[in-house]
């Protein structure tokens, strides 16, 4: 999952799917990457999505690893992300991807059954990508089928971002293990005694659903569609809009009229899930305070999460994958490069880097404090990578929510059209 802060969680959804809905790919061609130089100078290609703070925070980390690995030349591109992902794809289908590219979760399945990506673990065996001292478990996010396809760079776990002074006033404090029962009965408080919606609604946030689900044994998607029913998507959908009419869920119409800013900042909720990393969003919108709550649970101890990633991948067309390797070994390893990029892809996901950087506005220890919690206690759980075409399917579960949010669709059309597109899009 996974982007920058500053970006809305609606809109970087809709983005992640969108893109990928309305272009293919098909299977790779030739070679990509620049030819070794007279000298051995080799060049590679690296691109990334993002804003322009994170462009000049890169930049910064290649002109060190440039020299530090003096042979090694590397030419950048970036773009916002749905721009990226359709540059990309153009590049891909003509068989000149980047060498290393920065990559997500949604996307292994994909890319791989279409061969644009190289599998990394021959050369983490030969020792030019070390593998180890990555935290929670987070070596094993970019696997697939035994396959190492991604090598995660930061980390971030959905949260439940609140206006601290609210729930305060309110009488709230979340603790980690509370329950659903507690967080509805904490929202209708806070509508009853605040003057606003509890939280800014559970509609269209996938991720949140996903947890949901894991509480009870499932899962949004498996390896090959998708881990739910039917009767459990209009259960989840009917609960959410028995919310909105009472009060204790914002209303969309109101949440839609105020995009891009967030339903917390524009004093619409007290409180909104989405992952933990996005919080400075909040402050930045906002007049308020913000902070971290837990995600509820159903039974006291169970929240289904998991610490997701972006990650970098390389194209199985490169013509340099030792150099690429050691390029990647580098941005997940060393320490200078937590010192630049702080929590820009999220909290560094090698010890290396979390020990070399400490945050030193609140916003952020807020968060490396919320992740150290959460490893600390032990809920977290691992992943399954998604199918492929489960960024189309991401793209179809936030669009028609929307829709149902809105009035333009009951609870059962907007259930009957997801899982007609989403089985269309995962091929079941």
């Amino acid at each position: 999952m996974r982007t920058d802060g500053t970006v809305d969680r609606r809109g970087l959804l809709k983005a992640a799917g969108g893109s990928a809905a309305a272009l293919g790919l098909t299977a790779a061609g030739c070679g990509s990457g620049s030819g070794a130089g007279g000298d051995g100078t080799v060049t590679i290609r690296y691109a990334w999505w993002g804003s322009d703070d994170r462009a000049g925070r890169i930049n910064r980390t290649i002109r060190l690893f440039e020299k530090k690995h003096p042979k090694i030349r590397v030419k950048t591109d970036f773009q916002p992300y749905l721009d990226f992902w359709k540059k990309f794809n153009t590049q891909a289908s003509g068989g000149n991807p980047p060498d290393v590219f920065q990559n997500a979760i949604g996307f292994l399945r994909k890319y791989d059954e279409k061969n644009v990506l190289l599998d990394l673990r021959p050369q983490a065996e030969a020792g030019n990508l070390r593998m180890r001292g990555f935290r929670a478990g987070l070596e094993r996010f970019g696997e697939v089928d035994g396959k190492l396809l991604g090598v995660p760079v930061g980390s971030n776990s959905m949260a439940l971002v609140i206006d601290r002074a609210v729930f305060a006033e309110a009488g709230i404090t979340p603790e980690p293990g509370w329950t659903w029962g507690e967080f509805r009965a904490a929202m209708a408080k806070i509508r009853d005694t605040q003057g606003r919606a509890g939280d800014s609604g559970l509609y269209g946030v996938m991720y949140l659903y996903d947890l949901h689900l894991r509480q009870h044994g499932k899962a949004f998607f498996t390896k090959d569609g998708l881990g739910f029913t039917e009767a459990d998507l209009t259960d989840w959908w009917t609960a959410a809009r028995a919310g909105v009419r009472s009060g204790v869920h914002a209303d969309p119409k109101k949440v839609a009229q105020i995009k891009p800013k967030s339903a917390v900042a524009g004093e619409l909720a007290a409180a909104e899930f989405t992952w933990d990393n996005f919080t400075i969003r909040y402050t930045s919108e906002g007049k308020s305070q913000y902070g971290l709550a837990p995600i509820p649970t159903t039974d006291g101890r169970r929240t289904g999460q998991y610490l997701g990633s972006l990650m970098l991948s390389a194209s199985r067309r490169t013509k340099h994958p030792e150099e690429v390797a050691r390029f990647i070994d580098f941005m997940v390893h060393d320490p200078e490069v937590a010192k630049i990029m702080g929590y820009d892809r999220g909290v560094p996901a090698t010890t290396a880097q979390y020990e070399a950087f400490t945050p030193t506005d609140e916003v952020n220890r807020q968060i490396a404090a919320y992740e150290q919690q959460l490893v600390d206690s032990r809920v977290l759980e691992p992943i399954t990578p998604h199918p492929a075409g489960a960024d189309v399917a991401e793209a179809a579960f936030l669009r028609i929510a929307e829709d149902m949010a809105l009035g333009r669709r009951s609870v059962a059309e907007a259930v009957a059209q997801f899982f007609t597109e989403a089985k269309t899009a995962l091929g079941s």
